[in-house]
């Protein structure tokens, strides 16, 4: 009997228990209701009808009418997504916000349970009438939802983000192009409000964030700077502020897609001088295919480039690398016509000494009758056209001639009886010697050559 007492005792404290809590929960969510309920009407009673006016700025520092109103700006660089040369534009993807003072939208935060109220619908409330200057298109995220937000804080602070996409413009210098930097500004002004009555400044500490996992197609944002750039226009003085991006060009992908392949071309067109003087297909075919080849690289590079008035570092070397490709076939057609002007030579000279033999034949011939009488007398002095005279005559200007000293480049192209395989020894090692000379100079010139010096 005592044990079903107590029992029964147990029973009645946990239905006692279940019964509190069950209470306690209606009770909070009865409370919950009562404070959404309580924003709702906290909502009505700062934004009612008749109550707020959109269309009136609030009010400056201290709640005086006269001064400016303050609207601090900081912003998120969510991607890059492009950035084009030849547009000389980039698209970017940015968080924005904008928070100033309202003092008529302040309201009870019940002993710091309401921390702020949140609003969709931005004509609620007024809006700076903030632009990008430099925009040239640009489009609000709507996926599911409208991305953007108005927070109220029982102080009368109000908070606006948005997400939003921009393609803006960036005038770029191309001189160094591709080992060049660019610096790319996001511009913020006021379109109607001057100074006088709107001011905009950057938020103090970290006015700009950037992803960290931001990738850029050949490119690297090396850093941002923050300024302010006011202007003055015939109607007043804007407040304006600033972002400048560091863009550092990748040099990779250029040095494997142009400028590796170029000297590749100008290798090949120097095969040209190791091909025998009479292999006239080959040499003309191969000379036509590499200048024909570097011409299409040519036109290839300038049509992802504006049109711009300076020359460029590109264009200094696709320049070169087209001179050098047709200097080798330029100097095939020397050597053509100088193998035909060898030939040409040779057949006089082999002409010369026949004459020259035919008539030391015919003077043997005479000889060899003058010995056969027996009182034939010798001249004393021979005529000039005797070709024994003629031939103690060379033997004599030698012997008379200076003796110069040996020179060790002709001695090494003596080895080389023809001229066109003169021109053609030549070539092999002044092609190249000219074209490494070329890029130390190119080299140290653009990768040395200061920013500041465009």
């Amino acid at each position: 009997m005592k044990m079903s007492k107590s029992k029964t005792r147990t029973l009645h404290c946990l239905w006692l228990f279940l019964l509190a809590c069950l209470c306690s929960a209606s009770l909070a969510n009865n409370a919950k209701i009562n404070f959404r309920e309580k924003e709702k009407k906290v909502l009505d009673q700062i934004l009612g009808q008749g109550k707020y006016d959109a269309r009136i700025r609030p009010s400056g520092i201290n709640g005086t009418v006269d001064s400016a109103t303050r609207v601090f700006v900081n912003l998120l660089v969510r991607s890059i997504s492009k950035i084009d040369d030849y547009k000389m534009e980039y698209s970017v993807q940015l968080t924005f916000r904008e928070q100033w003072l309202d003092e008529r939208l302040k309201f009870d935060d019940f002993a710091g349970r309401l921390k702020y109220l949140t609003l969709t619908e931005a004509n609620r409330v007024w809006m700076p009438d903030l632009f990008f200057s430099n925009e040239k298109e640009g489009h609000f995220h709507n996926i599911i939802m409208p991305n953007v937000y108005i927070r109220i804080f029982p102080n009368g602070s109000v908070l606006y983000s948005i997400r939003i996409s921009l393609t803006l413009a960036c005038p770029m210098n191309l001189k160094l192009y591709p080992l060049d930097r660019q610096v790319c500004s996001l511009r913020m002004a006021s379109y109607g409000w001057t100074t006088a009555d709107l001011v905009f400044l950057w938020k103090e500490g970290d006015p700009v964030q950037v992803v960290k996992n931001l990738h850029l197609p050949r490119f690297t944002l090396e850093k941002f700077l923050t300024d302010y750039c006011n202007s003055k226009t015939n109607t007043g003085e804007y407040s304006c502020l600033k972002v400048d991006l560091l863009f550092k060009r990748e040099f990779s992908y250029y040095l494997i897609q142009i400028y590796i392949p170029c000297c590749m071309l100008v290798i090949v067109s120097w095969v040209s001088f190791w091909l025998d003087q009479g292999a006239v297909p080959a040499r003309v075919s191969l000379g036509v295919t590499t200048l024909l080849t570097m011409a299409t690289q040519t036109s290839g590079i300038n049509a992802s480039l504006p049109p711009v008035s300076y020359t460029k570092a590109i264009d200094v070397w696709t320049g070169v690398c087209l001179t050098f490709v047709f200097g080798a076939l330029l100097e095939f057609a020397l050597v053509n016509y100088a193998s035909r002007s060898d030939m040409h030579r040779e057949s006089i000279k082999k002409k010369r000494r026949d004459m020259e033999q035919a008539s030391m034949d015919a003077a043997s011939d005479l000889l060899d009758t003058d010995s056969n009488a027996t009182f034939a007398m010798k001249p004393l002095v021979r005529h000039p056209g005797d070709p024994l005279a003629l031939e103690k005559l060379r033997q004599c200007e030698v012997h008379m001639a200076p003796q110069k000293r040996p020179n060790c480049c002709r001695t090494w192209l003596s080895k080389f009886p023809t001229r066109s395989k003169r021109i053609d020894v030549i070539s092999r090692i002044t092609f190249p010697l000219v074209f490494a000379l070329f890029n130390l100079v190119y080299w140290s010139t653009y990768l040395f050559r200061d920013e500041e010096e465009n």
